[in-house]
């Protein structure tokens, strides 16, 4: 009896050492990985912002595909949004923005997070993987399946079909949303 409160009690040790040690990592290792977020979100907004002035960021709340909104503004007038994006892929949720004109037009999508596939999903965060989606979404129709895509672009999203509709429905999403806004203010 003895011996088995001695391996308890050497085990209840180790765990409360672990969960000092993972604790005490979490403290550091946490603002540092906030702070680099912020980092790699702002530099995403100058990325898709079209060279136009990003204003401040609003929530939007009731939206299936859409966090915030960012109004974009040239010579004092609103030229276009900035739209944070979601949506569900393969490997669970993904983060996106997209710029938009105020008709709806997307201009830029970046990825931010996601959980993808590496080499299939992961295509997504490659250079050239959103520009299929450009200049859609206004008056041309969002492509949200691959035999809406040419040839050479449903290869470039083969065996990522979920995640390329993951994108995809989220970039029409953000393209409705923005149309909701009624155009200039």
């Amino acid at each position: 009896m003895k011996k088995n409160i001695r391996y308890a009690f050497i085990l209840l040790t180790i765990c409360a050492v672990c969960a000092f040690a993972l604790g005490w990592t979490n403290s550091i290792t946490s603002p540092v990985i906030a702070r680099q977020e912020i980092e790699n979100k702002n530099k995403a907004l100058q990325a898709v912002s079209n060279g136009w002035e990003i204003g401040e960021q609003k929530e939007v709340a009731g939206e299936s595909f859409v966090t915030y909104m960012i109004p974009l503004t040239s010579a004092g007038k609103t030229s276009g949004y900035i739209v944070g994006l979601k949506g569900a892929g393969y490997g669970g949720e993904l983060t996106l923005v997209g710029s938009y004109t105020i008709e709806g037009e997307l201009l830029f999508a970046q990825m931010l997070t996601n959980s993808e596939t590496p080499g299939l999903g992961k295509k997504s965060e490659n250079e050239g993987y959103m520009d299929k989606f450009k200049g859609t979404g206004a008056t041309s129709v969002v492509p949200t399946t691959k035999d809406m895509l040419s040839d050479s672009d449903a290869a470039a999203v083969s065996g990522s079909s979920v995640t390329f509709s993951a994108v995809a429905k989220a970039i029409k999403g953000g393209s409705d949303y923005v149309k909701t806004l009624g155009g200039a203010k």
